[in-house]
């Protein structure tokens, strides 16, 4: 694209939380795509590894760590210097994101972040159960908080990069696709129980965010580096935590580990074991049939309980996770770090966009258990195009600062919705914003399913008359 749309004006300061591999990426987004006071854009991060980009371009930058006890002094005068409405876009790890959303809401900032995260040491609290440290419960803090704000209240989106966030818009336009292809003359839905309505009746049993990153390094991965294509340190934070899935109504089978909530909307169920150390059947385009990593994820959770159709009880409701294999280099890392103990590396190195020789991050939505069997919808965004549109990122990169211009688009034009999924917003919208940096975006059928090429392996672990089974997903 020659040229690129002015998607809106900031009129007041953007607080940029975290530099690293994300944050670096969207600022040239946000400098192409927004109006904006530079002198009123200042980052935030502890690190200063990336500092230089921002001192060529004269934004601010604080060297400073956000914590509970820290955040309001540090956030506040610059959120509300100058006037205008800021934004707080948080791209950090470590950092409360609900508690920095309601900071923003009372100094009517909008607010966006990739993940919900919680402060330091949360995910490694001992005290707290698997139950209590889940993503599950931090999503069921959240949608509390959403319920406790007045109507009208200033935007705040909730977890909005690639996954979770791109890939709830690319499960609508999958199943709009799916649906026309089956011959249904049914309306675009316009509510969620009309989408849930529409899934149910496609016979959609459930859903894979299947990614397969195969994006090459020059050189081989060294022993004791946990090499990665985006945060180690989300990577690992999130790969340690239990393994969360979206639990749909037809399953007949639970893993003797799998454990329900007491509490909450109740889509989703969790395993007595890490996510990262957790592998699942699935399928993308480029390889076919892989393994991937069920690694907790937030749209795992907030996909299967939008789809839910209730009757006073769930009736139905689709099976959700993710099922993720990242470049082989992390995939070794993982291994040398589970073979220590599940300690991880002290030396952690993200690739930058010139050390990678060639690839592509596949990430899409795997519809499953309808009439046409699967169907995979997704980007296809390899690392030469992406150096083409924008510059320091890879593809893995590249999907979630996107996904994060998208967000920004959308809450500036939709400044009083309150706190708000990526499941809940504009697909639409949000697509025509992403999609010039998306690579090809495509839609698979496949008639594979998680019993291909297995008649000698244990067939009496499987169950052959439903292949969809979570039974028959699981790696056991």
């Amino acid at each position: 694209m020659t040229s690129w749309p002015m998607h809106g004006k900031i009129t007041g300061p953007i607080v940029m939380i975290g530099f690293g591999s994300i944050g670096r990426g969207t600022l040239p987004l946000i400098e192409r795509h927004f109006e904006y006071d530079r002198s009123r854009f200042v980052v935030i991060d502890p690190h200063d590894s990336n500092r230089a980009l921002l001192d060529e371009r004269g934004i601010r930058f604080i060297q400073e760590g956000l914590t509970k006890e820290n955040y309001r002094a540090v956030l506040e005068p610059l959120l509300t210097e100058g006037g205008g409405q800021g934004f707080c876009v948080n791209l950090s790890v470590d950092t409360g994101s609900l508690d920095i959303m309601q900071l923003c809401s009372e100094l009517g900032a909008l607010y966006i972040d990739t993940v919900n995260e919680p402060w330091l040491g949360f995910y490694f609290d001992h005290s707290k159960g698997a139950a209590e440290r889940s993503n599950y419960a931090l999503r069921e803090m959240t949608i509390g908080a959403k319920h406790a704000r007045p109507a009208g209240t200033t935007t705040a989106v909730s977890c909005c990069g690639a996954n979770p966030g791109m890939v709830s818009w690319f499960v609508k336009q999958a199943l709009l696709n799916l649906a026309a292809d089956l011959g249904l003359q049914t309306p675009e839905p316009k509510t969620r129980a009309e989408w849930g309505a529409l899934m149910q009746q496609v016979g959609v049993k459930g859903i894979h965010i299947a990614e397969r990153d195969t994006q090459r390094a020059k050189h081989p991965k060294p022993r004791d580096v946990f090499v990665n294509t985006w945060s180690v340190e989300g990577f690992v934070s999130e790969g340690m935590q239990p393994a969360e899935l979206g639990w749909g109504t037809h399953e007949n089978w639970m893993p003797e580990n799998g454990r329900t909530h007491e509490a909450g909307c109740q889509a989703a169920i969790y395993l007595l074991q890490p996510g990262a150390n957790t592998r699942v059947r699935t399928w993308c385009p480029t390889p076919g049939a892989q393994y991937g990593f069920l690694v907790t994820h937030n749209e795992a959770i907030s996909i299967s309980d939008y789809f839910t159709v209730r009757d006073g009880k769930a009736v139905y409701r689709p099976t959700c996770h993710y099922a993720y294999h990242p470049a082989n280099d992390a995939v070794l890392s993982l291994h040398e770090m589970f073979g220590n103990g599940g300690n991880v590396q002290e030396q952690q190195h993200i690739l930058e966009e010139n050390e990678i020789v060639d690839g592509i991050d596949e990430l899409g939505v795997l519809l499953y258990g309808h009439g046409k069997n699967a169907y995979w919808y997704g980007s296809q965004l390899s690392v030469e195009e992406t150096r083409r549109i924008a510059p320091y990122q890879n593809a893995t990169g590249m999907q979630v600062t996107s996904a994060v211009l998208a967000g920004m688009v959308w809450a500036l034009e939709n400044p009083n919705a309150g706190i708000v999924e990526a499941d809940e917003i504009d697909f639409r919208r949000c697509l025509e914003v992403q999609l010039p940096y998306l690579g090809p975006v495509v839609g698979v059928y496949t008639d594979w399913t998680p019993l291909d090429g297995r008649p000698g392996f244990f067939p009496e672990d499987l169950d052959t008359s439903d292949p969809w089974q979570f039974r028959n997903i699981l790696v056991r």
